[in-house]
């Protein structure tokens, strides 16, 4: 029964792992492109993946497991704004339907500490997907303006001898 939880538990870790990386992908070229409010975003989304995995490591080691460190998908080089929420948004509704079903799953095989984890993963996620889908309801009503708006105010930062760090 706990093998059951193992593999879900791992399955989780690899999702994770591959938002992890996604995001930062996402991260660094928002912010190489000046929309720090996108880009901040995404940096802190991928943080909160890594507490993910952290979580679920600890689980998988309670239950006597190994923790696979391999992401479940390769980085999908996406440079349109739009595409990455997108992209961001399908991650997050993906994760919180498997989560949802790991979380049944777990407690058909009687572990309800699994499954409550995964429950609060699906808040988690559902909340990331939140994020996103404002960001793309805000590309939509405001355009290239958005985004516009974002680069100059990084513009006046600078101009104004503000360093990224402030």
């Amino acid at each position: 029964m706990k093998e059951k939880s193992i593999e879900l538990l791992n399955k989780a870790v690899a999702d994770e792992l591959s938002a992890v990386h996604q995001y930062m992908y996402f991260h660094f070229h928002c912010d190489d492109q000046g929309y720090d409010l996108l880009a901040n975003l995404f940096k802190r989304t991928a943080i909160e993946e890594m507490m993910h995995i952290e979580q679920l490591a600890e689980r998988i080691l309670f239950l006597k497991g190994e923790v696979e460190m391999k992401a479940s998908m390769d980085v999908k080089k996406i440079h349109n704004v739009k595409d990455m929420l997108q992209k961001a948004a399908d991650m997050e509704t993906k994760s919180a339907a498997d989560y949802n079903n790991w979380a049944n799953e777990c407690s058909k095989n009687a572990d309800s500490v699994s499954k409550k984890l995964f429950e609060a993963l699906v808040e988690d996620e559902e909340r990331h997907f939140d994020h996103y889908d404002v960001e793309m309801e805000n590309l939509e009503k405001f355009g290239d303006n958005y985004l516009a708006l974002q680069s100059i105010e990084r513009s006046k930062s600078v101009s104004a001898g503000k360093s990224e760090q402030d």
